[in-house]
């Protein structure tokens, strides 16, 4: 029995520092959570909304009526919602396209989307962030913040047919040391601000002002 306490360390120890794992995960009613370094498979709930903590990984990630949240350093395929917002913390990663109908989308210091940010009726903002496929909205203000970098451009899209959502004009912020790649393409009126040391490619329908703060 004097060697008991060894044998049960011995079987412990490969556990410690190891990942979590686990397959899909479909719910109609109710949140869903992934914890700090767990990996899983697609995420989908319709009346909830979806968390990752940090470090944490998933395939794609779906709910209708519910917030997407992922932590820093946390990854997923794809994320999409409808009626809720979408937050990505410091350095998280986004392989595919974030996109949401009535909610808006925020990434932190160093976060990333592969694919585009597309939102309808919510604020899109980038502190320091990436994102690979372009920005698509209707109504919402976006601010590309100081040192984020947009590739694939911007579109602001007339709102088509009978129009529920925001009907003031939104607000584009381009930002100290910004880059946006591609045509600023805006289909409705618009307010457009433009630091003088960012840099961004041809700006259709709109004419930029200078960034709030810097000398006229």
């Amino acid at each position: 029995m004097k060697h008991l306490p060894l044998a049960i360390a011995l079987l412990v120890l490969p556990c410690a520092g190891t990942t979590l794992a686990q397959g899909d995960v479909d719910k109609i009613n109710g949140s869903i959570q992934i914890k700090n370094g767990e990996q899983a498979g697609d995420l989908t709930t319709v009346n909830g909304g979806i968390r990752i903590d940090a470090a944490g990984s998933a395939g794609k990630v779906s709910t209708v009526n519910g917030g997407v949240r992922l932590g820093a350093q946390a990854r997923a395929e794809s994320v999409e919602t409808v009626n809720g917002g979408i937050s990505l913390d410091d350095s998280a990663q986004v392989r595919g396209a974030v996109t949401t109908v009535n909610g808006g989308i925020r990434l932190d210091k160093s976060a990333d989307v592969g694919g585009h940010a597309e939102t309808v009726n919510g604020r899109i903002s980038l502190d320091a962030a990436h994102i690979g496929g372009g920005i698509e909205t209707v109504g919402g203000d976006i601010e590309i913040g100081a040192d984020s970098r947009v590739e694939g451009g911007i579109v602001v899209k007339k709102p088509s047919g009978w129009s529920w959502g925001r009907s003031s004009k939104p607000r584009i912020v381009i930002g100290p040391r910004a880059t946006v790649q591609g045509t600023l393409d805006f289909e409705r009126e618009v307010e457009l601000f433009v630091s003088d040391s960012a840099s961004v490619g041809t700006i259709k329908g709109a004419t930029a002002q200078k960034f709030p703060g810097e000398q006229p």
